[in-house]
């Protein structure tokens, strides 16, 4: 039986990760927010899923000290055979390019990049630390119990059961979307070893604002309007060569992912 513990176990991917886990027979420790006790103890496979995403920009001293400070005291006080740090493809947001070699760039006035910024210095210290350490660059991430609560997707359809959804972005903006279920398999397997450093965690194509509603609108009939002049935001495809050179990875088709957020 393998040993792990769970960092941030109680969210959105931390708990589908404890869930998916312990149906492979693994131990999971999921400490309790706060409570650091378990530094004492063998920590068998870090998984870190702490983190803020929805509220950074009005919580910045509690989202670098989630993404880097807690992360510090692992690294220096933990017993652990390997860390797996979970990251995000927003780190790519104004790149040419989504290896995971790229070059990346910020600004730090721009509130905006504070995120990018922390969890580049989460990367990059889990790297340098001297420990065995993996980063997994998370695109948005759908599917599940309950939903994504942080999910711009899952926020849609919050407004469209209540019968009208007001879209703020131009219908034609697209992103890249993972099914969770996707996204645990591809942890477990990172937590084994690997034969890079950092890995992009995607699908690898691209769904649209507009696909998204389509769907919704299917399913709930609720009214959709989308505000004169929003904006469109354009992304770059995140490249996946690498987990599906090594691990063999294949998405979920679009239909899957269009239907999830009605698991």
């Amino acid at each position: 039986m393998r040993h792990c513990t769970v960092l941030g176990g109680s969210g959105y991917i931390g708990g589908h990760l404890v869930a998916h886990l312990q149906r492979q027979g693994w131990d999971c420790r999921v400490p309790a927010r706060g409570d650091e006790s378990y530094l004492a103890h063998d920590l068998g496979v870090v998984f870190y899923c702490v983190g803020l995403t929805a509220d950074f920009r009005t919580r910045p001293l509690e989202t670098v000290e989630a993404h880097v400070g807690l992360l510090q005291r692992v690294l220096r006080q933990g017993r652990f055979e390997r860390l797996v740090y979970l990251s995000s493809t927003r780190v790519y947001l104004g790149a040419a390019d989504t290896g995971e070699d790229q070059a990346l760039c910020a600004q730090p006035g721009n509130p905006d990049d504070l995120y990018k910024l922390s969890k580049l210095m989460g990367e990059s210290l889990a790297l340098h630390s001297g420990r065995p350490c993996v980063v997994a660059r998370l695109s948005n991430v759908v599917g599940g119990t309950n939903g994504n609560p942080d999910s711009f997707v899952y926020s849609l359809l919050r407004d469209a059961r209540k019968g009208q959804v007001v879209l703020r972005s131009d219908p034609r903006t697209a992103k890249d979307y993972i099914h969770i279920a996707d996204v645990v398999q591809l942890l477990q397997r990172l937590s084994q070893g690997s034969h890079h450093r950092i890995y992009n965690i995607a699908s690898g194509f691209q769904l649209t604002h507009s696909q998204w509603l389509t769907s919704i609108k299917a399913k709930t009939h609720c009214a959709v309007t989308a505000e004169v002049g929003a904006p469109t935001v354009t992304n770059e495809p995140i490249q996946i060569n690498r987990i599906a050179s090594e691990f063999g990875f294949m998405s979920q088709a679009v239909e899957g992912l269009l239907s999830s957020v009605f698991e």
